[in-house]
């Protein structure tokens, strides 16, 4: 047979083909890669001297998936179901072939590359690879077999787990439930998977026996699948609102799993395929490719990042600690530096807190937490201290003269490529790098709390930020594990912004006597993590206040504070951190507090407003034309004008419900023509804060989207 193919290279061992697939750069299953495939096992099959195949990858996969970029287009069952029933086949011909076929997973083994290695007749897996069926996270299902062919390998409970969650199994424990067949060292695991292959063809091993269609052992009887099922499904309700893949798939193994699989298979794809051509999926699937995409700009590409070795915290609190953890955590040298040894000291104990998690679940250890400690930071007082570094983030006191008198100190003593990022979540970047000779260093990294989950990293570039600069920063964010977001310099940057205008509509709600926790619910129902009123609570009613003012101050008229806002600021009630703001926090459970709805009313009374009943449509419809309204805003003004960046910034930064695709995907889907309509009815009613931004009402009148189709 041939041995050489554009994705495929195959050694002769012993009478057992070694198929090595290299598809650059994570071995998908793109269509060219899948045809070559079958063609080359087809090969196999006939050729007399080989009695065996043996399956692997090459780098970090096996086969790390599909090419969703073939997915994501299709619109209709009718375009979807014919490629299906062909994949069907293709995976079938390796379970039901003449020859025994064999797994050696070396790396990654997701979606479809599981689906091919449970059509193997025998796994072995290298240790410590990740083997799972992630499909939901892009709001689809397995849909090569993977509903059918898990369950009959680890049973009804482990599978529907691994499905509906999406999570991946290391390889030990993919063993221990009997997904694979062996783990051994990376380096003896083909020499593992050629030895299995032997045993079948001496008849150790049965190959019909072996075939995964043919284990009916862990079909459950029909009281057992019903119980299991129903628990299931009542668990998807409530965790699972608003996306439909978790569902179609509790549905594909509910009514298939059965002894007829070539029944359950045709099924199962027809449940993926509704899946596919669902606004869900392309919501999530525009999500993860967008992600895959961040940082990537015209800007900065062909420039070679700086290393990064050593980097500089100023500042250890809540911010600064949990930015250290992130650098320890990712290998780097690390530097806290802090005005006293008392605030050095308490800074390594809130480092030490971050890790409480991790040690408590045992996904490390206390001696790991005590040796990163030791070995990889150092502490300061001292800014000369500083001299060796190659980027220093700085979050002290929010106040612009502190923060330029430290950048000028240190202008002196670094050297002049280190970069300075300030985490500043308010003050002008522009402005803070006018002191330097080189204002072409600085720039924005802009954390969110807690620093050490949150996945989002705002990047900043003020008026004169070098290109060098950018790049190295987005390579940082990378190595960091974090999705780096560029925007420019201006008012709250693009997320507190973008946050303000999503639920600063809220208070106009209010004014005009619609209830708070309607308010509430609805944006819950729509499917924010929390209400208007709970995140104020959470931030601090006072901090949410200052940046409006700010806002009022550099952006003007359209951003005035509103009165009840004002009022409710003078009752010194500021959220959690005081113990209360628009909820009392004093018993076991949150209650409206009676301070801030006595301001309310009396507001009310004061304007002559009687309560007003608003449904959940309206009140939705409200704050999303605001937010949308401040998206076109910020494009206007050169803030970002990449509309996949800005809705990935609502979704890792402020929980906007990725089902939704993001706010400029939901106003796409919406129609531009009915915001805009919505909008100028909001002006009328509200005032200048809802006038339509211009572009808005030319993308209504022109019918433009903001993504084109």
């Amino acid at each position: 047979m041939k041995t050489d193919y554009q994705t495929i290279q195959v050694e002769i061992r012993d009478n057992v083909a070694v198929f090595t697939m290299n598809n650059p750069p994570v071995n998908q299953l793109s269509e060219h890669f899948v045809v070559e495939l079958a063609g080359a096992i087809g090969e196999a099959f006939e050729d007399d001297e080989v009695k065996a195949l043996v399956l692997t990858g090459t780098g970090g996969n096996f086969i790390a998936g599909a090419d969703i970029t073939q997915i994501k287009d299709v619109k209709t069952k009718d375009e979807l179901l014919p490629m299906m029933k062909e994949n069907t086949r293709f995976l079938n011909s390796i379970e039901t072939g003449p020859k025994p076929v064999v797994a050696a997973i070396n790396g990654n083994c997701l979606g479809g590359g599981l689906e091919i290695a449970m059509c193997c007749h025998y796994r072995a897996v290298a240790k410590g690879i990740n083997l799972g069926q992630p499909e939901v996270q892009i709001g689809l299902i397995p849909g090569a077999g993977g509903t059918q062919r898990l369950p009959r390998l680890i049973g009804l409970r482990y599978a529907l787990e691994m499905i509906t969650i999406g999570k991946p199994i290391k390889a030990e424990v993919a063993f221990q439930r009997g997904l694979v067949d062996e783990v051994t060292d990376p380096d003896k695991l083909v020499d593992a998977a050629v030895k299995a292959a032997g045993r079948f063809v001496s008849g150790e091993l049965n190959l019909k026996a072996r075939a995964t269609r043919n284990r009916h052992y862990w079909i459950p009887s029909a009281a057992e699948k019903k119980a299991m099922m129903d628990f299931t499904k009542a668990m998807m309700a409530a965790q699972a609102k608003g996306y439909i893949a978790p569902f179609k798939a509790v549905e594909a193994i509910d009514k298939g799993f059965s002894y007829d699989i070539d029944a359950d298979l045709e099924r199962e794809a027809d449940l993926f395929a509704d899946c596919a051509i669902s606004d869900v999926a392309k919501n999530l699937i525009g999500i993860f490719l967008s992600t895959r995409a961040a940082g990537r700009l015209p800007r900065i590409e062909g420039l070679e990042p700086a290393k990064i070795k050593k980097v500089a915290m100023l500042g250890g609190g809540v911010m600064g600690s949990g930015i250290v953890s992130l650098l320890l955590k990712g290998g780097f040298e690390a530097v806290l530096w802090d005005i006293s040894e008392d605030a050095i000291e308490k800074g390594v104990g809130s480092v030490r807190k971050t890790f409480e998690y991790p040690i408590k679940k045992r996904k490390m250890k206390q001696a790991d937490l005590d040796n990163m400690l030791e070995n990889q930071l150092t502490t300061t007082s001292s800014l000369e201290d500083l001299k060796g570094v190659d980027l220093i983030i700085e979050a002290v006191l929010e106040d612009m003269k502190v923060k330029q008198d430290i950048w000028k100190q240190l202008e002196g003593i670094c050297r002049p490529d280190v970069i300075f990022a300030t985490n500043t979540s308010a003050l002008p970047i522009t402005e803070m790098a006018s002191i330097l000779k080189d204002p072409g260093r600085m720039i924005g990294l802009h954390f969110f709390n807690p620093a050490h989950r949150m996945m989002l990293l705002e990047i900043i570039c003020a008026g004169k930020t070098s290109d060098q600069t950018l790049a190295t920063s987005v390579s940082f964010a990378r190595n960091i594990k974090k999705i780096p977001i560029v925007v420019n310099d201006g008012p709250g940057f693009y997320v507190s912004r973008q946050l303000g205008g999503l639920l600063g509509g809220a208070v106009y709600l209010s004014a005009d006597g619609v209830d708070g926790a309607a308010i509430e619910t609805a944006m819950l129902d729509f499917g924010m993590p929390m209400g208007p009123a709970t995140l104020s609570d959470l931030t601090g009613i006072d901090i949410g206040y200052h940046v409006s003012k700010t806002f009022e101050k550099r952006l003007g008229e359209r951003y005035k504070v509103h009165p009840l806002t004002e009022a409710i600021y003078q009752t010194g009630c500021y959220g959690r951190k005081t113990g209360a703001g628009y909820f009392d926090y004093s018993g076991d459970q949150p209650v409206p507090n009676p301070k801030v709805v006595a301001v309310v009313q009396n507001y009310l009374k004061e304007y002559n407003v009687s309560p007003k009943q608003m449904s959940q449509e309206e009140i939705i419809d409200t704050l999303l034309a605001l937010g949308i309204n401040e998206a076109a805003l910020m494009i206007e003004e050169g803030i970002c004008d990449r509309p996949q960046d800005m809705d990935l910034a609502m979704i890792y930064g402020t929980g906007f419900p990725p089902y939704r695709g993001g706010i400029l995907r939901y106003a796409d889907k919406w129609g531009i023509k009915n915001v805009y309509e919505k909008l100028v009815a909001l002006e009328e009613q509200y005032g200048l804060r809802f006038k339509p931004a211009d572009l808005i009402k030319e993308m209504a009148g022109s019918g433009k989207t903001f993504y084109p189709e």
